[in-house]
């Protein structure tokens, strides 16, 4: 009988980490503006049927995406993280206009650098994502810009 009880045990311990969803990947890039400016881009991959909320959601919705960048003596942020078009939408889960992306989404944060030498800019994102019937609790992404 004990052997049976294991055997229960696994396979829904199995079963449990199967259903664990991660549908959203992180990129990042650097793209070079000029001498003393550069462009941070973070770009998601949204696996199909789920999609990301924008940084801008009505008050009661969504989590909405949001990235802290940490600070350093080697740059200064310039301006808010901008974000693509998206799609707006009346959000069935959350009744109400939202703005969402799906397949990809790309943000970008404009920085000047303080000196001449590469560096790394750390950040984090927080995000919520849904699909048509839920939602994954939000979730918290490192991401690492290196900057030549």
């Amino acid at each position: 009988m004990k052997n049976i009880v294991y055997l229960f045990l696994i396979l829904f311990s199995a079963q449990a980490i199967s259903q664990i969803h991660d549908p959203v990947k992180w990129k990042t890039s650097v793209n070079k503006i000029s001498d003393t400016e550069y462009e941070l881009v973070a770009t998601a991959t949204i696996q199909d049927q789920w999609h990301l909320y924008s940084q801008n959601v009505p008050k009661d919705g969504p989590v909405p995406t949001s990235f802290i960048f940490e600070g350093s003596q080697d740059y200064m942020k310039r301006g808010n993280t901008s974000e693509g078009t998206g799609h707006e939408i009346d959000d069935k889960i959350f009744n109400m206009r939202i703005k969402y992306f799906d397949k990809t989404a790309d943000f970008k944060q404009r920085i000047r650098v303080k000196n001449k030498k590469s560096f790394k800019v750390n950040a984090v994102v927080e995000f919520m994502v849904c699909n048509d019937t839920q939602c994954l609790p939000p979730k918290e992404v490192d991401l690492v810009f290196d900057v030549k």
